[in-house]
């Protein structure tokens, strides 16, 4: 049993003219695969793997239409090859569902048809995506398998791979033919509201092991959907992977309805407000550290982090018992590397990628630290303005877990109010907050969604629109037996 490899994932907010290049991806080739921890669980499957390229990246703006033509490129000669070289039982794809490439409509549609085209309509195809990931019929109609992350924050996603990549060598091992039914939800909420730590979205997705045990029915899966891309496919969506029409349909619109008829439910975890509201209580916490996340400047969601808003913020309200933490600036890092640690110097901070929706902040300060981040390969800098203290990272990277900041030393167990550029917090930091804050601040992935520009997305879809019902379709891919 041979199966190939490979795929691209990442998350576009159409919110920042910040274009995603190649230098932003990291690409795994062949054998990295292999040994990658994204892919630990590769090595353990029962067939023969061949791992062929997958591209990955911090979610950002839109990926540059010939930094993907390139990728995709490089990915079906390497699948052509190895179809040349010996057939292939079967096909997994680890994709995400929320990449948008400048210039093009459907870049996961696009990618997976071109797959598809190379196989043949024989091979099955298996793919994962990220729950906030967008649908098209597109998509559905070149698969055989569909599964997604059932966690948010996600804890499974290795999980959700190897269960697709599971799925499709059973399918390969029985001869069984499934297929893939979806009911779009016009629903599109961010994430920070639909985690599944709550409710409603706890119950909801508590339901879809139960679902697969239904006679027929393979894998069922909910999309909350991708909420910051103002494009024709933005949904959430209710999937099922199954060998039976009727339960396929039956039980994808029961799980659609109940996701819609539960839409205004739906609200933030943790305590949340202005930035000043929440500076005000973080400064009056009496237990520590306080978590507060500048919500609308997440990396991980998108936002393009490099906005000192925060920063600007404590500075002019005397803020000093503060760690702020993680502004992408390398111009300042660069600065700092040739400078050295102790000495003292006027920096600007901020704004150096997305200088038109963003304003830098100039002070004066110490030099604490300087560390390179061997694990991710990133420069850090640990500034120091009057107490005030500043991590500054040369690349857009996530700082979600609370070893990023451990190459400068920092114990964020030890502080007092640490600020990130985050949502949700992963379940490292939760374990440390006391209590979690978020902050309501612009950005690319800004949390005020009735108010984002809506130029594309289907209409009606809640909350852009709220006074509609839903009467649930589920479309069948062209693959079904008819």
């Amino acid at each position: 049993m041979r199966i190939a490899v490979g795929g691209m994932h990442t998350e576009c907010s159409t919110y920042t003219d910040v274009l995603q290049k190649t230098d932003d991806f990291k690409v795994l080739r062949g054998n990295d695969l292999m040994i990658s921890d994204f892919f630990c669980f590769l090595p353990k499957a029962r067939a023969e793997i061949v791992p062929l390229m997958h591209a990955r990246s911090t979610p950002g703006g839109a990926v540059a239409r010939a930094t993907y033509d390139e990728f995709k490129e490089e990915f079906l000669s390497k699948l052509e090859m190895t179809i040349a070289d010996a057939p292939i039982d079967g096909l997994y794809l680890a994709m995400h569902g929320a990449v948008h490439v400048h210039g093009m409509d459907d870049a996961e549609g696009d990618w997976i048809a071109a797959a598809r085209k190379l196989v043949g309509p024989m091979c099955p195809i298996s793919v994962s995506f990220d729950l906030h990931g967008n649908l098209s019929q597109k998509i559905i109609d070149q698969i055989d398998l569909f599964t997604a992350f059932r966690h948010a924050p996600h804890i499974d996603t290795q999980e959700t791979m190897e269960r697709a990549l599971n799925g499709l060598i059973k399918v390969i091992e029985t001869g069984e033919r499934p297929f893939v039914g979806w009911v779009p939800i016009p629903v599109l909420l961010p994430g920070e509201r639909t985690s599944t730590i709550d409710e409603p979205a706890k119950s909801l997705y508590a339901q879809l092991p139960q679902i697969d045990r239904v006679d027929g029915i393979t894998d069922a899966s909910l999309m909350v959907g991708y909420v910051w891309a103002d494009v024709a496919r933005a949904n959430a969506a209710a999937v099922i992977t199954g060998t039976d029409q009727v339960a396929v349909k039956s039980e994808a619109e029961k799980l659609a309805q109940n996701y819609f008829d539960a839409r205004a439910n739906f609200e933030f975890g943790p305590t949340t407000g202005s930035l000043r509201e929440m500076m005000q209580l973080a400064t009056s916490s009496e237990t520590h550290p306080v978590i507060l996340t500048d919500s609308g400047d997440n990396p991980g969601g998108g936002g393009v982090g490099d906005r000192a808003c925060v920063l600007k913020y404590c500075v002019e309200n005397n803020i000093r018992d503060a760690l702020i933490v993680g502004i992408a600036d390398a111009p300042a890092v660069q600065q700092c590397f040739g400078l050295g640690e102790g000495v003292f110097t006027d920096i600007w901070l901020g704004a150096t990628l997305d200088p038109a929706r963003s304003k830098p902040w100039r002070g004066h300060v110490r030099i604490e630290k300087i560390a390179t981040d061997n694990k991710r390969g990133n420069k850090l800098a640990l500034l120091n303005c009057n107490g005030l203290r500043i991590v500054i990272s040369d690349r857009r990277y996530t700082f979600h877990e609370p070893e990023n900041v451990e190459p400068l030393g920092i114990d964020l167990a030890q502080e007092r109010i640490v600020v990130i550029k985050c949502g949700y917090i992963s379940p490292a930091m939760a374990k440390i907050a006391n209590p979690n804050l978020m902050a309501l601040t612009d950005g690319a992935v800004n949390q005020d969604i009735p108010a984002l520009e809506n130029k594309n997305r289907p209409r009606p879809t809640y909350p852009f629109q709220t006074d509609f019902d839903l009467s649930p379709v589920c479309y069948l891919s062209q693959r079904a037996p008819k």
